[in-house]
């Protein structure tokens, strides 16, 4: 390398800065991309220190490896869903993932049919008509990854997008010098354009591992596909994990085999309630839809992560992204739709909670205890539902579940079973925030608002066929006019 391609004061940081764009670039292009900084107003000699190059030779080869694994793959997608996908899958087994023997998956199988049986006895609604599945973390991982990352995707198109804007309006257009070119990356003429490509990969990895990482741990606390309310296959299905709802089992005081019939029975009630109302699961992704399409981000927040965030660095961009720097702005439009939201997920566990305890209470001695111990499990959520808090901006925990519980278990007690699963008939009769406010007067708030709309409905259709009755002054007024028409 020539003398004035060597960056100052380098000492072995820079050398390891040096070495690190080489192995992108090769000689030529390294000494080009130094020249092409200096000419941009960037300090070559300050970039591998704010990079935090490694000094390590060995560790300098696994940033490099990394890299260009991200460069390599994704496309130009706002998640790398091959990320995604190796992560969740490493995350899964790394926490222990023995194969389900065929001893357990008998076991599991047999519990899905005692539910079902049981459930027949406390709600219409016929059994799923899924698969029912029994699996190990990552098959559960596999099969429900492509919906959470539809899930996460709006948001991380909308962080991606902002990130390179501003990064942009940061770096300008410095050109390159001519022939400059990076494997992996578009052609683009000027250092603005190749370090926002490499932004959007870099960042779409991140994304894509630290989704993956969330995915994985959610495989390693579910019982099931309907532990959290949403609907996390095409179609409905019913699944169970040995190896987690054992390990939940083992601090219990309570017999291992009510353990596992009482989550069988939660999990084929879920399944019975998507399989039978086919609008449901639609209409919460389009709540999730219309809350992701709404998304806006800080763009002040934006700018100052940026000048404190160095864009070469992937762990600070990550750390970055994970402590919540990246901060959503929360419209109006926003608070609605997460309300909605919520209010959705609330009313599917209270639905799912009030018939389990129907169908276990004459089977199972320790339902309510169970009963409390998933409502307190669900109120504190886990590791990864406070991951997806922070990248997606969705609490998954349905907060108003008891209120949700106590208007089904209010309804069957005074209408019965058939009126409680009628409240799923039409999106528009499910109960709202309001009715979770005061769920014991719902019924008859509901029964005035009916009689209300039908007096309406009764009167415009009276004065439509000529039979609706005058009220005693009109009835006067008009017969005044006929005098008069007469006189």
């Amino acid at each position: 390398m020539s003398e004035d391609m060597t960056p100052e004061n380098s000492g072995a940081n820079g050398e390891n800065w040096m070495e690190f764009l080489r192995s992108f670039l090769g000689e030529q292009g390294a000494e080009d991309a130094i020249r092409a900084m200096r000419e941009a107003g960037l300090d070559p000699s300050a970039m591998g220190q704010a990079a935090g190059i490694p000094m390590d030779p060995h560790q300098l080869q696994l940033m490099v490896n990394q890299m260009h694994a991200m460069m390599a793959s994704g496309g130009d997608t706002p998640i790398n869903e091959d990320m995604a996908r190796d992560v969740a899958r490493q995350v899964a087994r790394g926490k222990g993932d023995p194969s389900v023997m065929a001893d357990q998956e008998a076991q599991y199988r047999q519990a899905l049919q005692v539910a079902d049986l049981w459930l027949d006895s406390v709600t219409d609604f016929s059994p799923c008509r899924g698969s029912r599945d029994v699996l190990s973390r990552a098959q559960w991982v596999e099969n429900t990854r492509e919906t959470l990352i539809d899930v996460a995707t709006p948001v991380a198109t909308h962080m991606v997008d902002a990130l390179i804007e501003t990064l942009s309006a940061q770096i300008g257009d410095a050109q390159l010098p001519e022939g400059l070119n990076i494997p992996g990356l578009s052609g683009d003429e000027n250092f603005g354009g190749i370090a926002t490509g490499m932004m959007t990969k870099m960042s779409s990895a991140i994304f894509g591992a630290q989704l993956g990482q969330a995915i994985g741990t959610l495989g390693s606390e579910v019982f099931g596909y309907c532990d959290i309310g949403l609907p996390l296959t095409p179609e409905p299905r019913l699944g169970l994990i040995p190896v987690n709802i054992e390990a939940f089992a083992e601090d219990l005081d309570v017999p291992f085999d009510e353990v596992v019939q009482f989550l069988a029975v939660r999990e084929a009630a879920a399944g019975r309630l998507y399989s039978n109302v086919p609008w449901l699961a639609s209409h919460v992704r389009a709540i999730l839809r219309t809350y992701a399409e709404g998304i806006e981000i800080d763009m002040d927040a934006m700018t100052s992560a940026i000048q404190s965030v160095d864009p070469t660095n992937p762990e600070q961009i990550r750390e970055a992204m994970s402590s919540g720097v990246f901060a959503l702005h929360s419209t109006e439009e926003q608070k609605a739709a997460l309300e909605r939201l919520e209010t959705a997920l609330a009313v599917v566990e209270g639905w799912v909670d009030v018939v389990t305890e129907q169908a276990t209470r004459a089977h199972l001695p320790n339902t309510s205890a169970l009963q409390e111990m998933l409502r307190r499990r669900r109120a504190t959520g886990g590791p990864a539902e406070h991951v997806f808090a922070t990248l997606v901006g969705l609490e998954l925990r349905p907060a108003r579940l008891r209120d949700a519980a106590k208007l089904f278990s209010t309804v069957e007690r005074e209408r019965g079973a058939a009126a409680r699963d009628e409240l799923w008939r039409h999106p528009d009769v499910m109960p709202t925030p309001a009715d979770l406010d005061e769920p014991e007067t719902f019924l008859a708030r509901r029964e005035a608002e009916s009689t209300s709309e039908s007096d309406i409905d009764a009167g415009l259709a009276a004065l439509l066929d000529g039979t609706l009755p005058y009220h005693d002054e009109a009835s006067a007024h008009d017969d005044d006019e006929k005098r008069g028409e007469g006189n």
